[in-house]
């Protein structure tokens, strides 16, 4: 299908030509990096610019390194990049985990961790590694840079925080200060590209401290605090784990669509749960399935 609307394109060579591109157009240029999601908004007329500014070339995008005790991942860092990244495998096997299922080997070839999250569709499995981690975003606009919490970061189904003006320059992680463990479950319909009909990131942390946090079963992907409250301080056992799935329904709003009922991604999304709290569990005892094994 071609895209059948005119734009102007623009390709600026560093950080500022970007930001002064987008002044101008004031919400009306959309950026390109990878373009897996706006491409296909594009041909199918869900999107209409005045202007696409390419980004792919601005150098200033592009780092994937530790940086004043925080992982920065630039806005040009693509999942096949993270995938193939022995710092963040090493440092956030979660994220790591949660990056191979993202869609296909081609889409990771060219999709980005910050498109992922400025196209904040419900189902997208960049979220919940990073909102586990209490990660921010890093905007830059014509007047000032922000740092924007995860937890603050969408606003409604395909909608954030970033203002029209802005573009998003990197995702930074806090290094944990203790010893970690987690993992991402992700339901789909088969093996290979789908999207999540459930996604699910545990994190445990040394002295009994989780971290969990879905997407694809509510309006945004967000954290589970009623069972982090639940779960915080006690050693994991079968009675809280039970007690834990039946707070999971107090959690997440899930819908029926084409993918799956709501009935069944409540009932999966408990039975993840359980999984994911022993695996995590396991691998923090340095046992348990190498990262990158499916648990379900």
């Amino acid at each position: 299908m071609p895209i059948a609307t005119d734009f102007e394109y623009h390709k600026p060579k560093d950080l500022p030509e970007a930001v002064s591109l987008l002044a101008r157009y004031q919400g009306r240029a959309q950026l390109l990096a990878g373009g897996t999601d706006l491409i296909v908004w594009l041909k199918e007329g869900m999107k209409a610019p005045q202007a696409l500014i390419d980004v792919k070339g601005v150098p200033e995008l592009w780092h994937l390194d530790v940086k004043d005790d925080s992982l920065a991942i630039g806005a040009r860092v693509t999942f096949t990049e993270l995938i193939e990244s022995d710092l963040v495998k090493s440092r956030f096997p979660v994220l790591w985990e949660a990056s191979r299922t993202v869609a296909s080997c081609g889409v990771r070839n060219r999709a980005t961790l910050a498109g992922n999250l400025c196209s904040a569709v419900p189902s997208l499995d960049g979220a919940p590694a990073l909102l586990v981690h209490e990660a921010c975003v890093r905007t830059r606009g014509p007047v000032e840079e922000r740092e924007i919490p995860m937890s603050e970061w969408f606003t409604g189904p395909k909608r954030t925080a970033l203002l029209p003006d802005e573009l998003v320059t990197a995702v930074e992680l806090p290094l944990p200060k203790k010893k970690t463990a987690g993992c991402y479950v992700k339901l789909g319909r088969y093996r290979g590209e789908d999207l999540a009909q459930v996604g699910l990131a545990v994190l445990a942390e040394e002295g009994n401290v989780w971290k969990l946090a879905f997407c694809a079963v509510g309006p945004i992907a967000q954290r589970a605090e009623k069972i982090e409250a639940l779960l915080n301080g006690k050693r994991l056992s079968e009675a809280l784990i039970a007690k834990a799935k039946a707070l999971v329904a107090q959690s997440i709003s899930p819908i029926t669509d084409i993918r799956a009922s709501s009935e069944y991604r409540l009932h999966m999304a408990q039975v993840m749960l359980e999984r994911g709290l022993k695996t995590a569990a396991a691998r923090l005892a340095g046992k348990g399935p190498a990262y990158g094994a499916s648990i379900l």
